[in-house]
C-alpha cells in the first residue's frame, strides 16, 4: 500500500453491481477520505468485454479484458470481485489473497461452494476476504453474524432473501394474481431474470443459507448440503386459504442448530413456509429481504432492506472495501478461520407443522379414507377444512408437529388412493416463535 494513504482497487466485472461501485467511489471518496484518512481510487477494471457500453464513465486505461493482470499489478492493493461465477472468479481471488492484497467480492455462488477454501486462504496471507453483498444486498447482517454476535451461540437464522420470490408472493397475496402473473410483473420491473431459475426454484436462496450457516455456525456448509425447494407450484388457493387460517406463504431461508446423537447438528433448508402474520417476517413486503436471528444472550434480532439492485449491493462492497482498506494500512484483518466440518440434520428428521391441500371424490367415506392414512403414520391432524367443487372437494389439512419422514410416508399413501385425485401442495408451516 501506497505511503499517501490511497488504496488503490482492482475491480474485477463492471456491470451494474461495479458501475454503481465505481459511481460511489467516486462520489463518496471525499467523505470516506474525512471518516478515515483513505483515498481510495479505482485504477483497473478488468471486463469480458471492453468493447461494450459501460454505465459509468472510466479514465483511459482503466479498462482492461486481462483480468489476471489486474490482479497481478503490483501497483494494485486491493481486489473487488463482481464478476460472479466459479472460474476464473476462484482462481483469481486466491493469487489475489496469496500475493496479500485483500479482496471484497459479492460471489454467493463461489462462496457456497468454495468458501471454506478462501477462508483458509485469506487467514493464511493475513488479510481480508469480506462479502458483506453476497447475502442479501445492502443488508448488513455477514458483519454482525461475524463480528457482533461471535461471542453468543445462535440458534436459529430465519429469512426472506430472495426479493424476486418475495415480490411474486406479495403479488400473488395483495393482488391475487397467479405465480405467472406475478413473475411476468417481477421481468417486467427488473426484479426477475429472463430465465427465473435460480429465484423460483429457490438456488439463490440456498447459495446465501449455505453462507449464513457458514458464518452462524462455525461450520462448512456448502450449497449442496441445502434442501431445496422453490415457488412455482404456490397456487392461488394456497394464498388464500394460509390468510383464512391466519398465515402469510413466503419463501424461507431456515438454518437452525439442533441437539442430535454425539453433538448438535445444524439443519439448513429453502422452503415456501407459512408464516403466522404475528411474526416480523409476515409483515415483508415486495423485493425487500428481511432476517431473523435468534441468539441465546442477544434474544432476538431482525435485519431488513433491500436485498438487490446495483446501487445498493455496491453499498455493501464499498463498506467492506472501507474496512478492508482500514485493516490493511493497520496491518491486521477479519476472517473467517477454521469452519469445521458440518454436522448436518437430515430432512427426514425436520419437525414441523404442515399444510396440505387434496382434490378428492365428494362422497362418503373419503374423509375416513385419508384420516386413516394419516395415522398409519402416526401424523395427527389438528384442522380440515373442506370446500365442494361439484362430483370433488378439497381437502385442507394442518398437522399437529410431525416428522418430515412420517408426512412423506403419508403422502406416498394418500397417492395410492383411488379416491384422491390429486396431492396439492404441502408447506411447512414456521411457528409464532
Amino acid at each position: 500500500m501506497t505511503g499517501d494513504s490511497t488504496v488503490r482497487i482492482g475491480l474485477l466485472g463492471c456491470g451494474n453491481v461495479g458501475a454503481a461501485l465505481v459511481q460511489l467511489v467516486a462520489d463518496n471518496g471525499d467523505a470516506v477520505a474525512a471518516r478515515t484518512g483513505l483515498r481510495l481510487e479505482v485504477t483497473r477494471v478488468a471486463v469480458g468485454d471492453v468493447t461494450r457500453p459501460r454505465p459509468v464513465d472510466l479514465a483511459p486505461g482503466v479498462l482492461t479484458g486481462d483480468a489476471s493482470g489486474v490482479v497481478c499489478d503490483p501497483d494494485i492493493d486491493l481486489v473487488v470481485e463482481v464478476m460472479g461465477g466459479i472460474e476464473p472468479a476462484r482462481t483469481l481471488i486466491l493469487t489475489a489473497l496469496e500475493a496479500g492484497k485483500p479482496v471484497v467480492t459479492a460471489n454467493k455462488e463461489l462462496l457456497a461452494t468454495h468458501g471454506a477454501e478462501l477462508f483458509d486462504a485469506a487467514v493464511k496471507s493475513g488479510v481480508d476476504l469480506l462479502f458483506e453483498a453476497a447475502v442479501c444486498g445492502a443488508i448488513p447482517l455477514m458483519r454482525p453474524l461475524r463480528e457482533s454476535l461471535a461471542g453468543d451461540r445462535i440458534n436459529r437464522v430465519i429469512g426472506i432473501v430472495n426479493g424476486t420470490t418475495n415480490f411474486i408472493l406479495t403479488r400473488m397475496t395483495e393482488g391475487g394474481e397467479s405465480f405467472a402473473e406475478g413473475l411476468a410483473e417481477a421481468q417486467a420491473l427488473g426484479y426477475a431474470e429472463r430465465d427465473p431459475t435460480a429465484d423460483v426454484e429457490g438456488f439463490d436462496a440456498a447459495a446465501k443459507a449455505a453462507i449464513i450457516a457458514s458464518v452462524a455456525f462455525g461450520i462448512d456448509v456448502r450449497v449442496g448440503d441445502v434442501h431445496r425447494e422453490g415457488i412455482t407450484g404456490i397456487t392461488t388457493d394456497d394464498i388464500a386459504m394460509a390468510a383464512r387460517l391466519g398465515y402469510v406463504v413466503k419463501l424461507l431461508a431456515l438454518a437452525d442448530s439442533v441437539a442430535g446423537p454425539g453433538g448438535d447438528q445444524v439443519s439448513v433448508r429453502v422452503h415456501p413456509a407459512m408464516v403466522p402474520v404475528a411474526h416480523p417476517l409476515a409483515a415483508v413486503r415486495e423485493a425487500y429481504n428481511a432476517v431473523f436471528v435468534q441468539g441465546e444472550a442477544a434474544g432476538e434480532l431482525m435485519f431488513y432492506g433491500r436485498g438487490a439492485g446495483g446501487r445498493p449491493t455496491a453499498s455493501a462492497v464499498l463498506g467492506d472495501v472501507v474496512d478492508a482498506a482500514a485493516n490493511l494500512r493497520q496491518g491486521t484483518s477479519a476472517g473467517v478461520a477454521g469452519l469445521a466440518a458440518a454436522r448436518l440434520r437430515p430432512m427426514d428428521e425436520l419437525a414441523s407443522q404442515y399444510y396440505l391441500s387434496l382434490d378428492v371424490a365428494d362422497r362418503p367415506g373419503v374423509l375416513e379414507q385419508v384420516a386413516a392414512a394419516f395415522a398409519r403414520h402416526e401424523v395427527s391432524i389438528v384442522q380440515v377444512l373442506q370446500t365442494g367443487m361439484g362430483g370433488e372437494a378439497r381437502l385442507v389439512l394442518v398437522t399437529h408437529i410431525a416428522r418430515e419422514r412420517a408426512m412423506q410416508a403419508t403422502l406416498a399413501d394418500l397417492r395410492g388412493l383411488e379416491s384422491v385425485d390429486r396431492v396439492g401442495s404441502l408447506l411447512r408451516v414456521v411457528g409464532p416463535e
